[in-house]
């Protein structure tokens, strides 16, 4: 049994931050040279990509919400 359910936006938008994350935790470190600016596209463009996703996910949700209690109750076609 699941703790929880799978959040995908969450996921995408932890996935984006720990990238940025890690590219300028390689140009502190002196790995490789990181342009200051890359971080306001990376961070912006993965937020926004976070956000479309969780919409997407909260429509599917409620679509197959929406299925399951119409087909769940008895219907006036059911008998009993």
């Amino acid at each position: 049994m699941l703790r929880h359910e799978l959040q995908p936006g969450k996921l995408v938008a932890g996935a984006v931050l720990t990238l940025a994350g890690v590219l300028y935790a390689g140009d502190a470190g002196g790995a490789w040279e990181t342009p200051w600016f890359v971080a306001i596209p990376l961070v912006t463009g993965g937020l926004c990509l976070a956000g479309a996703v969780a919409f997407v996910t909260g429509l599917i949700r409620r679509r197959r919400e929406a299925g399951r209690t119409a087909a769940d109750e008895p219907g006036p076609d059911t008998a009993c």
